[in-house]
């Protein structure tokens, strides 16, 4: 196919294309908008055939039901594709964390349903970022990284603030957030920043800050929409239904405010959040009778309906707003209109303060970027702010303003005063910042260099200048095979210096790897195993079940399969479960390198009987301890999570790589590989089985070898498969 099929990741938000709730709450701020006009822009791309925007369904009251819709159609090559993992409620982000592997499942699920493989995987935010490594690694397609904002600077805002790490911790899950952050440093293919101040002193404070591989690519603004407030006057220009509509009612909503609306407007737009610093901008206003005689003040701080029902934070600073309103006695000066439109309303309440000869002031210290700074430049409304950060970039490049301390409220009044008063000073700001945001900030600018981006890495691709991390690429195949081959090691494979016919086994594998999933099933944990396959000469596995069934890794390096691992946790009390043992008789906890974090092991003594272990069920059962038990050779005890066995594995794998179960051969000798023979998949079972195994013989599904180990396992899957539909040459 011809052009590039590109995934985005950002799972936390409310996000759709038609009037996005940009400011509803601190999940939906510029990021939203940034994904959002991304997509867009890049669908219109020519080396761009497909664009899809993965985020999280929700089925909600308290909010649209527009995002409950699967696939939300952009435009004929861009989608929004809405994936469901958590429950169905809106949730913050930061309580997302523990079920971003069920993402990660459904997501590959939809691709191998589309059977259409990204060539490129683009994460934001840490959540984000955290999904689109895990589909890289899968498809073996570049991972593309976007932080945003990270969390170790959010950690020592908030340690400045007074919080305890415990505390922290808690509310924002940030240690996770800041282990993924560090975790992309090293493996995505390309970091995307917006200015060289984001790299020094945001992923500067990382560990694995020299490893990563940025770009610097300013985010580009929407000049259909955020154009010169002049334009009105064009004799060309023609307004529509819906900006007259939304003109008349920002007009509206500011004027009802002002007792003289006529005088130029100091203007600030944000989310209500501390960081913004409105606070200090209406004490620069309220401590200056000067500045409120020549000029009224307007903040937009998010959207509100009823401030009680809002988050504690928001409750907050909207409220201190208020009282800080009436401490200065602004009635008739300040505007604090309750709601604003993100794609109408917004460019015009840019513009209204341009025509009132206004100015834009952006108080949020040390911002990475400072995307509102590009809408006002570009509306042609001067800007005062930061001599940190991305705003002291922008207004480097675009000479459309003034830099000042904002946490000095005598700086910020007499830098708007500076502006206002001097007319010519004003309008070399507003033409600057207009032909500026033209020339740097568009988002032909922004896509033109991140396709650049992806060229060059496909181009270097197989170099020896490549920058591209090598990736497996095991879902390919798993997606594409037609027969899942999946057999138990010990006393199926090989038995100690047994191993007849693995040779002949091994070569029937590889002959067959196109179209052949091979994987082990082995009681043995990820140790072990990887021990048996240099003591044994195997074919290379796909798939690795260790641990009696509650490990999955593919591939020989042991790629671990986090989402069957949060599966599995579900009612697990590892903790719980051995405290309470440590007062049972007849079994004794097994060695350290024994256990694993699903899989607790114990020595039964050897007069422990099947009445012995109805006991210990009873035990567990009276204390409402879920588990599966094994008992093997009546002398070993393994305790898994109710949810894991070898059969648990299989099945998970189906439903995973949609794989039908009648396209799996299960292979085992024993009673441990019960629950993985049985079922819809097709079994084997070697000459030399267990006792406990003969009650299998009625299963028309399972074949009872005269061969034993490899030589059995080879002649039950070539009986199988002759009874199969399968043309796997």
């Amino acid at each position: 196919m011809n052009g590039y099929y590109i995934q985005l990741f950002s799972p936390h938000g409310l996000i759709r294309s038609t009037d996005p709730e940009i400011g509803r709450d601190k999940d939906t701020g510029g990021q939203v908008k940034y994904v959002l006009e991304l997509v867009e822009n890049l669908s219109q791309h020519p080396e761009v055939r497909k664009v899809d925007l993965f985020t999280r369904r929700i089925i909600d009251k308290r909010v649209s039901s527009s995002y409950e819709k699967s696939i939300e159609t952009i435009n004929e090559k861009a989608r929004i594709v809405r994936v469901s993992c958590g429950g169905n409620s809106y949730r913050q982000k930061e309580t997302l964390w523990d079920h971003l592997d069920e993402f990660i499942d459904k997501t590959i699920r939809f691709i191998e349903k589309e059977d259409d493989f990204p060539d490129v995987v683009h994460g934001h935010y840490a959540d984000g970022n955290y999904l689109a490594a895990q589909i890289s690694e899968v498809f073996g397609v570049p991972f593309i990284a976007t932080g945003h904002s990270l969390g170790r600077n959010k950690k020592n805002i908030l340690l400045r603030e007074g919080l305890s790490e415990e505390k922290i911790n808690e509310k924002f899950n940030i240690e996770r957030r800041i282990d993924e952050e560090e975790s992309l440093l090293k493996n995505a293919d390309v970091i995307i920043v917006s200015t060289q101040h984001e790299i020094d002193t945001q992923y500067g404070l990382y560990n694995n800050k020299t490893a990563g591989r940025f770009e610097v690519i300013p985010p580009g603004v929407n000049t259909g929409l955020f154009y010169p407030f002049y334009r009105y006057d064009m004799p060309s220009f023609k307004m529509t239904i819906e900006q007259e509509q939304a003109l008349y009612r920002i007009n509206s909503d500011i004027e009802r405010f002002l007792f003289n609306p006529a005088k130029p407007l100091i203007l600030s737009i944000g989310r209500a959040d501390k960081r913004k610093n409105f606070e200090r901008l209406i004490q620069s206003y309220g401590q200056d009778k000067e500045l409120q005689a020549m000029a009224n003040l307007a903040i937009f701080a998010g959207v509100r309906k009823d401030i009680t029902l809002m988050p504690p934070d928001e409750q907050d600073i909207l409220t201190n707003l208020l009282l800080l309103l009436d401490k200065y006695d602004l009635y008739g000066k300040m505007a604090i209109p309750k709601k604003n439109d993100p794609t109408l309303e917004v460019p015009e309440i840019y513009r209204v303060a341009a025509r009132k000869k206004g100015v834009f002031v952006n108080a949020t210290p040390g911002e990475n970027f400072g995307l509102t700074i590009v809408e006002a430049a570009a509306c042609g409304l001067p800007v005062i702010a930061s001599p940190t950060g991305g705003p002291k970039e922008i207004l480097e490049h675009c000479d459309n303003g003034l830099l000042v301390d904002v946490e000095d409220p005598a700086e910020i009044a007499n830098a708007l005063k500076k502006i206002i008063a001097d007319q010519a000073l004003w309008e070399k700001y507003s033409g600057n910042g207009i032909k500026a945001v033209d020339h740097l900030y568009s988002w032909s600018a922004h896509t033109n260099k991140y396709i650049e981006i992806i060229e060059n890495l496909f181009r270097q691709k197989n170099t020896e200048a490549s920058t591209f991390i090598h990736k497996t690429a095991y879902g390919r195949k798993l997606a594409k095979a037609k027969l899942f081959i999946i057999s138990d090691l010990d006393g199926t494979l090989a038995d100690g210096e047994k191993s007849d016919g693995l040779t002949e086994f091994k070569e029937w594998i590889v002959a067959n790897k196109e179209n052949v999933v091979f994987g082990v099933a082995s009681g043995r944990n990820k140790e072990i195993t990887e021990q048996a396959f240099k003591t044994y000469d195997m074919p290379v596995p796909d798939i690795l079940i260790c641990s009696a069934g509650s490990e999955i890794y593919y591939t020989e390096k042991f790629i671990q399969d986090n989402g069957y691992e949060s599966y599995i946790d579900y009612q697990w009390k590892r903790n719980e479960l051995q405290n309470a043992l440590s007062k049972f008789p007849g079994i004794r906890l097994q060695e350290p390198a024994a256990q694993w974090r699903f899989k607790l092991s114990y020595y039964v003594d050897d007069d422990f009987t099947q009445d012995d272990l109805a006991d210990l069920y009873k035990f567990l059962d009276d204390r409402k301890l879920r588990v599966k038990m094994l008992l093997t050779e009546n002398h070993f005890l393994d305790l898994l999570p109710f949810r894991a066995s070898k059969g648990s594995a299989v099945r998970y794998l189906g439903y995973k790589w949609k794989v039908d179960l009648e396209n799996f051969i299960t292979a085992g000798n024993s009673g441990n590989d019960i629950d993985m023979l049985k079922g819809k998949a097709k079994g084997i079972v070697v000459a030399n089985y267990s006792p406990e195994l003969e009650e299998l013989r009625k299963n028309k599904l399972i074949y009872f070898t005269k061969e034993p180990l490899a030589k059995g396992v080879l002649e039950g899957i070539k009986y199988h498969i002759s009874s199969m539909d399968l043309n796997l040459n």
